[in-house]
């Protein structure tokens, strides 16, 4: 779909906007950008999906005079570019940071995004949470001696202490050299609601001297952040088990809502026929879920509710090679791998292998401690500086505070028994992907199994591979495997009907809309290297059976077959539309033979189960892809981080016509004491859970989704999960296993009326 631009012609500006191109530092260490007062010649305010307004009095910062940027919704990028006609020259600056003043009159927070582009065209991209009808200084460095440091911490303190709030990362860290700026780009991505900023005093600004201890002693011995009064914080082992015993109380009383089934089903709702396992159904033009028992059913909920993701490197690791033995036959990947056990054999061979992470905590454990079985060990990780190494669970060993421990591991079991006391009370239906196995017998509350397909088969390469490659299907040790995981998956579930359904593999690099990346990374392979080379090599022949053909439609000049098959490079050729066609029937076809060998195995041992798919991210699917899989799921899953659905986004569901469900999507803010703050960042722990609310209500107002699941429970550790440092305030509960209240309320008030808002009349 074309974007709606809307410009403002220089002309218009000529009396109202500043705008410096020189770069030459003013006395006090600055390089003004613009105050929107006047302009000079070769600057073009561009706006996209925007309205652009000169406005006086609130919001006005320097001058007389802040530009109002009201945002279109339901656009993939709102806002507007600013571009010199020459690049910004900021070498004198030194080290240096982009800074502005922003006032926000909206009724509700504005999650702003700024990038800035080099003149060889690279950049960074940096976001914040702007509070409701507040005004503020905002800022990002742009040159610093730790920028692009990966210290395995998603994004680090703040390096200095400024009177500006500092914009959180989006994407990556990277030290790109920005003595010469290009441009800035300002907006907000796929926003719901009617929204507008006012911006003033756009500045280069040097930066004062990094605090060499930022990094330092920033954890206490609970895992929070200990340089920081935070309110949601506990202040001691008193008053972790106080806040225990007052919620267990209120625990021990609570009861279903009122409308459930024994299965959170619509009791006061339509019945249907009972198979005693859960299905799909079409309800007057809405889809939904059948409980065993025949009531609609909605499945609200919270995934990734286990230990494996609570783990954070300790800066120690052993030379001893055991501790990273793998099993070529295990079926679960490193972050899904629970706390395990290290010897005191291996821990004699201990060393420190990152030195600044050792130095993140106030205090950990003694190996002789009580609280020693909360070390664990990764033997890789996705991404960071540390590649394998100890690490520490903050979040079990204060479970152990928490509940003490009357047997051993009776902390555990006591955490399983308050999690779905707290599911139910809370009014969730189920618990959603990446749910601990402990959990799939208690008889007490939905859930999803889940699985990923690993192993030594041969790998595609989409070009948009931040989780990896993707499995070639076409290998038959693909499909081995895949039965062999399902096979341990039904092993765990045994029919049980409290099961809906089963998510296998998760946000795989598919590539996006109109790309064709993991089929130019087949055709360029020898034949013998490549499973889906040869399945392509088939398809292509007997739509062409002379190579002829195939060059005259791809203006390609290949000798023969038998040269294609040797080598078919085409990434850096240009592809004509009759190409990009067969490209696009190749990468269907790819889609449906992976979709269909995961469907056929899930079906052989696991037939009264939903297959979910594989939670398709906005950045790994296409309608190639999509079109693959409507042919064998049940259920279509998507992983969606933006403040709520569209509805241009998702027009391509009526085509589908199929069920579908929201796998992951979260908000979270920086006043629980975490550095960053998630992928949607918001103002404060209240706005947080009025944008759960709104994120709710949009998806409860679209007929095609029957779920949506908000990842995660906990709050990830503060120096990072081990698998990639996300260390982000996305949780239900606190690193000390404290609900947010906010968030507890809202969910209360949302789910008691779900059904009724949902199917109601």
């Amino acid at each position: 779909m074309k974007k709606r631009k809307i410009t403002v012609s220089p002309s218009k500006w000529a009396s109202v906007l500043t705008f410096l191109a020189a770069g030459a530092a003013n006395s006090a260490g600055e390089i003004p950008i613009t105050s929107f007062e006047k302009t000079d010649a070769g600057l073009d305010p561009k706006a996209e999906n925007a309205t652009i307004k000169l406005v006086s009095g609130k919001g006005v910062s320097d001058g007389k005079k802040a530009l109002q940027v009201d945002f279109e919704v339901d656009t993939d990028f709102a806002g507007f570019e600013i571009t010199p006609a020459q690049p910004w020259d900021t070498t004198s600056l030194g080290d240096f940071h982009l800074r502005y003043d922003a006032y926000n009159p909206s009724d509700r927070s504005v999650f702003l995004a700024i990038t800035v582009t080099n003149a060889e065209g690279h950049n960074i991209r940096r976001a914040v949470g702007i509070p409701a009808r507040s005004s503020g200084s905002y800022y990002f460095e742009l040159k610093s001696e730790h920028l692009g440091e990966d210290y395995g911490l998603r994004d680090d303190p703040d390096p200095f202490a400024l009177d500006a709030t500092r914009m959180i990362v989006r994407g990556h860290k990277y030290a790109v050299d920005f003595s010469k700026v290009k441009s800035l780009k300002i907006g907000t991505q796929s926003i719901i609601h009617d929204k507008s900023v006012v911006i003033d005093n756009l500045r280069f600004v040097s930066s004062p001297k990094t605090d060499p201890d930022f990094l330092v002693d920033i954890v206490d011995e609970f895992g929070q952040n200990a340089k920081r009064d935070i309110k949601y914080n506990v202040t001691n082992e008193g008053h972790l088990k106080e806040l225990a015993d007052a919620e267990m109380r209120a625990l021990a009383v609570s009861k279903p809502m009122q409308d459930r089934s024994s299965w959170g089903g619509w009791k006061d709702g339509p019945k249907f026929e009972a198979t005693g396992h859960f299905r799909t159904h079409k309800y007057k033009g809405q889809w939904a879920l059948i409980d065993p028992d025949g009531y609609i059913f909605f499945s609200s909920g919270i995934a990734n509710i286990r230990m494996a993701n609570t783990s954070t490197f300790t800066g120690v690791d052993f030379r001893d090679d055991s501790v990273r033995y793998r099993d070529p036959e295990d079926v679960t990947p490193e972050d899904s791998v629970g706390i395990v056990s290290v010897s005191d054999k291996v821990r004699q061979t201990r060393y420190i292998i990152d030195k600044t992470r050792h130095k993140m905590f106030v205090e950990l454990p003694e190996y002789d401690s009580e609280l020693a079985n909360h070390y664990s060990y990764r033997r890789s990780t996705h991404k960071g500086p540390v590649p394998h190494g100890e690490t520490f669970s903050f979040y079990q060993a204060n479970l152990e505070r928490r509940y003490g421990e009357t047997f051993p591991g009776s902390y555990l079991q006591k955490w399983r028994d308050i999690t779905l006391d707290r599911m139910i009370d809370w009014g969730f239906t189920s618990f959603g992907n990446w749910v601990a196995p402990e959990f799939y017998h208690a008889k007490r509350f939905p859930y999803f199994a889940n699985g990923w397909i690993i192993g030594d088969f041969k790998r595609l390469y989409s070009g948009a591979d931040y989780w990896g490659p993707i499995p070639d299907p076409y290998d038959p040790e693909f499909e081995r495997r895949a039965k062999y995981t399902t096979m341990v998956i039904a092993d765990e579930v045994l029919n049980s009907p409290w099961c809906i359904g089963v998510f296998v593999d998760n946000e795989m690099s598919w590539g996006l809309e109109d790309t064709y990346g993991i089929v130019l990374d087949a055709l360029r392979q020898p034949l013998a290297d490549s499973p889906a080379k040869q399945a392509f090599v088939k398809i292509l022949k007997k739509k062409y059976p002379q190579i002829g053909a195939l060059n005259q439609m791809w203006a390609t000049d290949f000798a023969s077959w038998k040269a294609f098959e040797q080598n078919a490079d085409l990434r850096d050729t240009e592809h004509s539309e009759e190409m990009i066609a067969d490209f696009s029937i190749l990468k269907e076809d790819l889609a449906s033979t992976y979709f269909r060998i995961v469907h056929d195995a899930l079906e052989d041992v696991l037939p009264n189960h939903l297959y979910m798919g594989a939670r398709f991210a906005s950045w790994g699917m296409s309608k190639e892809v999509r079109a693959g899989a409507k042919k064998y799921v049940d259920v279509m899953s998507f992983n969606h981080y933006r403040e709520g659905l569209g509805k241009k986004k998702w027009e391509h569901l009526k085509d589908m016509d199929l069920p579908c469900i929201i796998g992951e999507y979260h908000f979270g803010a920086r006043d629980s004491g975490v550095f960053d703050s998630g992928i949607i960042e918001a103002a404060d722990q209240k706005d947080r859970a009025e944008m759960y609310t709104e994120y709710m209500e949009s998806v409860l107002e679209n007929p095609y989704f029957v779920g949506a699941h908000w990842f995660q429970y906990i709050d990830s550790p503060l120096t990072g999960r081990a698998h990639d440092g996300e260390n982000y305030n996305v949780g239900f509960v606190t690193i000390a296993d404290v609900p947010y209240p906010e968030m507890v309320d809202a969910a209360k008030k949302l789910n008691r009326n779900l059904y009724q808002n949902k199917y109601g009349d």
